[in-house]
């Protein structure tokens, strides 16, 4: 009987001396340093060999198996007993996500294996995993083949999820590298203040592109579109961006020249982007008339001709905006490197009406007519202008265009004035530009605002000749070329 007690005793002490090891233990951080000394202990007894997923490949792009390795890894329970583990959002506001640290080492067992993994970023990013060799030629491949099939749902989903990316040059490096955050622009081709005839040529062409891959094949050229969008500030052009790459589902890399270092920087970019993307080119104009080396141009074009993108992944829509097309090289904008010119005029009433619809919710109203008629004697906004207006007063319709009849009528008619010799030397230039579209077999979209705005500038020269003669003859910037 008393054998029995002590026995008892015994086993109470032990539960008591494991239960208060226990919280020592974890209250104390100790249990880390024991994992790791276990650790050390198994690399002394075991033969390991490593395998290292780099984010880039050998020809600098994107290596899938990283990114399915970082979805699978982010799915391990064991990742929150990881030294250290970041917390992020996920889709939902919701959603707490874990990501394993920088040279953090998380555990995972497979077929009765442990495996290591190692978060290395040393340099560029890389996973290493770290397999006894007794089983790697057991577990390697299986489990390789079951992180694939694990994550390919889960990054199927993440199709939907578009990202910009943005060029920038990080402290003490010298080539720039992308930064990505979540694209969740609200621009749809249905939202857009563009005619209702060119949004369906325009979504037209890009359903075209997407069928038409074995076409370009069999013709021996790049699979990509671009486009150029020409026009002032304040049009719509970015706004045009966001709805195609909502239309398309494409993710959207936004390339900004003045941060590239040279020609090599400017290569690497383009091999780090991936297929089914936009890639956008803002202020070229800008661009070329600050910095217009020979190897900054010479790199562009072979961009644009598709030497550079045929080294990676097909299926791109190339995007280039410009204020004026004058100041851009012809050479530069020939067939073949430009698919499509999309003119972005200031705004017309038609213009106005859709902006009406989208930011009152107005289809008509009795001061349309005046407006209209504004609008007929060439006064003028820009549909940025215009929208800030509507959004200021949208809690009464009526108050809103009157801001707008304001607006035109002081702000909008001086821009007339100062733009009206614009209108006149560029109107040759602009009826070029139609025939260079339609030569491209697209469309033409600047043919039904070159008749609006000669009808403008005639009700102005009706208006105010002697007003806008004095002008003419005062300002150099008017001369008819």
């Amino acid at each position: 009987m008393k054998l029995f007690f002590r026995l008892c005793f015994v086993i109470f002490v032990g539960i008591c001396f494991c239960w208060l090891l226990r919280v020592l233990l974890f209250r104390t951080g100790l249990i880390f340093l024991l994992k790791k000394w276990c650790r050390i202990l198994q690399d002394c007894f075991h033969v390991y060999q490593s395998f290292r997923i780099p984010e880039f490949n050998e020809t600098s792009q994107h290596n899938h198996l990283y990114r399915k390795v970082s979805a699978y890894l982010s799915s391990l329970n064991a990742l929150e007993d990881s030294d250290f583990t970041n917390l992020i959002t996920g889709k939902k506001p919701n959603d707490i996500l874990l990501r394993l640290d920088s040279n953090q080492t998380v555990e995972d067992n497979f077929l009765g294996a442990k495996v290591f993994w190692t978060n290395q970023e040393i340099g560029s990013r890389n996973f290493v995993l770290k397999i006894r060799k007794a089983d790697k030629r057991r577990i390697l491949r299986p489990y390789l083949q079951h992180i694939h099939t694990l994550t390919a749902d889960e990054i199927e989903q993440k199709k939907g999820d578009l990202k910009l990316f943005m060029n920038s040059k990080p402290n003490n490096q010298s080539d720039t590298r992308w930064t990505s955050i979540q694209f969740k622009h609200p621009s749809t081709f249905d939202s857009i203040a563009m005619e209702t005839d060119l949004k369906d040529k325009v979504k037209s062409d890009l359903e075209s592109f997407l069928k038409s891959k074995q076409y370009y094949h069999r013709l021996g050229r790049v699979w990509k579109r671009s486009y150029l969008l020409y026009g002032p500030s304040g049009t719509g052009k970015s706004s045009f961006v966001a709805a195609m790459a909502n239309f398309l589902s494409y993710d959207v890399y936004n390339i900004d020249l003045f941060k590239v270092s040279d020609d090599s920087d400017f290569k690497f970019l383009l091999l780090q982007t991936t297929s089914k993307s936009i890639i956008v080119v803002e202020d070229l104009d800008r661009f070329l008339m600050e910095k217009s080396s020979a190897s900054s141009v010479t790199a562009l074009m072979n961009f644009m001709d598709g030497i550079l993108t045929s080294c990676c992944a097909e299926e791109r829509v190339m995007i280039f905006t410009v204020n004026s097309k004058e100041q851009v090289e012809p050479t530069i904008l020939r067939p073949g490197r430009i698919d499509v010119h999309i003119h972005f005029p200031l705004c017309d009433f038609s213009a106005f009406k859709n902006l009406a619809i989208n930011y009152l919710g107005v289809k008509d109203h009795k001061l349309f007519p005046q407006v209209e008629e504004i609008f007929h004697n060439g006064a003028t906004l820009s549909p940025a202008e215009i929208g800030e207006l509507m959004i200021t007063n949208r809690n009464s319709p009526s108050r809103a265009i009157k801001s707008v009849i304001s607006a035109l009528q002081t702000d909008g008619e001086r821009r007339r004035v100062g733009h009206i010799g614009q209108l006149l030397s560029d109107s040759g230039s602009r009826q070029s530009a139609a025939e260079s579209v339609e030569s491209s077999g697209v469309f033409k979209p600047e043919n039904n605002h070159t008749g609006k705005e000669f009808r403008k500038l005639y009700g102005l020269l009706r208006m105010k000749s002697n007003k806008i003669s004095q002008s003419l003859d005062s300002s150099p910037l008017y001369k008819v070329r």
